[in-house]
This record gives structure tokens, sequence and C-alpha cells, in this order.
């Protein structure tokens, strides 16, 4: 079984019924059958623009191929959701490995998004994963806003046995941030991860204080934050859609971790944001073990989705 299999098991589910049952008893492809797709793509949270782009591109593939087959009409679908995430035949990943340039020390990461999107619990994992790949990993605290969130980030600190910087409830953010990453530096560490306050997107003070955060840090390492890290609830959809829409907004967004897709028939969400915004997708979150934070591998994400050993017509 592949790593993503698990993840995407409930949206598969749901969008294999919905065109198996569309596709029962018939021998060519109708307007019904391409509806039915496209009804499923919307029902797993591709995002409108999206699904209509794939279906535009079935009709055309399907007036020029003469699809006849179920498993030619799933190949073309899977193709094409493939080229939406920039995968090219015969394409060997190497999504599998960390995607952090180590060539830069230390290497600071910026982690931002909402309350609830399990932002710290993203931290934690992937502190412990560059720990057991022997980075020393240094952690900022700098959500001093929430009252569990430092007592929850030192919690994962101590389990990935990696060193953490924080002050008091209240204190700045970005002199927590300073200081961690001065920290970093004289520690010579390889990694540092700064958590934010989890922030409405809507809020536009809490907006601006992560250019606050970033402008501290490169007062001690010019080039910091070498990452801005969203971290996105899959579960919620289109809502996770305005989220990546208001933060690359207010920051420069260079990837994305997507949280909670084990639990979800929402998993077209990842295919819906990285064609529309064309950040990465770095990171998958399919469940609540330490080793259930994931790099993601696109190929391997695609071929669980539609993988033909569950569904069949």
């Amino acid at each position: 079984m592949g790593i993503f299999d698990k993840g995407v098991q409930k949206t598969k589910k749901s969008f294999f019924e919905r065109i198996s049952r569309a596709v029962a008893g018939k021998s060519k492809v109708d307007d019904d059958l391409l509806d039915a797709i496209e009804e499923a793509l919307v029902a797993s949270d591709m995002g409108v623009d999206t699904t209509l782009k794939i279906i535009d591109n079935l009709q055309d593939r399907v007036e020029r191929d003469k699809y006849l087959s179920f498993d030619e009409l799933m190949d073309m679908l899977r193709d094409e959701i493939a080229s939406l995430l920039n995968i090219k035949d015969g394409e060997t990943s190497d999504d599998a490995v960390i995607p952090f340039d180590f060539s830069v020390k230390p290497y600071v990461i910026m982690v931002v998004g909402v309350n609830g999107v399990g932002k710290t619990t993203t931290i934690g994992k992937l502190a412990s994963s560059l720990r057991a790949q022997g980075k020393k990993v240094v952690l900022g605290a700098a959500d001093t806003f929430r009252a569990a969130a430092v007592d929850q980030l030192t919690i994962w600190a101590e389990r990935a046995g990696v060193d953490i910087v924080k002050q008091n409830m209240g204190s700045d953010p970005a002199s927590v941030a300073y200081d961690t990453v001065r920290s970093a530096v004289a520690k010579d560490a390889d990694v540092v991860i700064i958590d934010t306050a989890g922030r409405l997107h809507n809020r536009i003070d809490l907006m601006n204080e992560l250019t606050k955060i970033r402008n501290v840090m490169r007062k001690v390492i010019p080039d910091a934050p070498h990452e801005v890290l969203l971290v996105l609830d899959g579960s919620t959809g289109q809502n996770a859609f305005q989220q990546a829409k208001e933060f690359s907004r207010a920051t420069d967004v260079t990837a994305l971790a997507v949280t909670k897709l084990d639990g979800s028939a929402k998993g077209g969400v990842v295919i819906g944001i990285v064609d529309q915004f064309r950040i990465p997708i770095k990171f998958v979150g399919i469940g609540e073990g330490v080793d259930d934070l994931k790099v993601f591998d696109k190929k391997e994400f695609v071929q669980s989705l539609f993988s033909k050993d569950d569904f069949k017509k």
C-alpha cells in the first residue's frame, strides 16, 4: 500500500462511486457522463475553475480519441490531473526527499495559517522528521497569543529532541523570532522553524505582523525566511482556497502543507490549489501519528487516487 492510499481513500471512494453510477450500462461517453464527472470533481472540492478546465480538455480528447471504455476514460482523467500537478510522462519522482535547500544554514522556515488547521502539530512532526535525519533544529514559539500554543510546541520540542526558544505569554512575536534565529546561528543549527500566531486571514493588523516578523529575522539573516509554509486544513474545502488567496496577498507564501486529508472526501482541494495558485504542496498530513506528515509525492498521490484495484466498473 502506498503512503497516500490512506490519505485519499475517502476522496477516491466518493469520486469513483459517483462516476461508476453514471457509467453503468454505457458504452460511450455522453453529456450525462461528463456531467457526472464534473459533479464528482466539484464534490471533491477541486474548485470550479480547475474542474471546468479538466472537463473542457476531456471533451476535446474524447472527440479526438473516440473513447470507448471506462478504463480509457479514467486514464484520460488521470492524465489531465497529472498534467495540472506538472507530472511529465516517464518522469522519475524525487519528491520523497525533504524539499529544503540545506546548503543554506540555518534554513529558516516561517509557518503561517489560521487556528485549528494543525499548524503547531505540523511543526512538531516536521521537526521530528528533520531530527531523525540528523539535522539540528531550533523551534521558535512566536505564537504568544494563544494560551496553549507555547506549551504545545514545548511538548513537541521535547518529543522530537530539539531546542526551543520561547518567552512569556503576550510577548512580542517578532522578538521571539529574532531571538530564535540569533540562537540558531550561535548553535550552528541546520534548520529554524518559527511558529506564528494563528490568525484570521481577514484581520489585516494580524496579517501585517507577519511582515514585522520577517523583517526582524532579516536583521540576523538577511535572506530569511527561506520558506514561508502555509498550513491548510484539507477538510475545509473552499475555505482553504480563500485562506491560500489571502495569505498569498499578505506574505510571500512559498509552499503549502495540507493536513487532515485522511478524514475528508475533499482531497481534490490539493489539485485545485496547486492549479489556481501555482504554489507547490510540500507536505500532506494523513493521520495523527508523528510519522503521518508525508512529503508530497505528486506521482504517488495521483497513482493512489486512480488505482484500479479497489474500483471496477
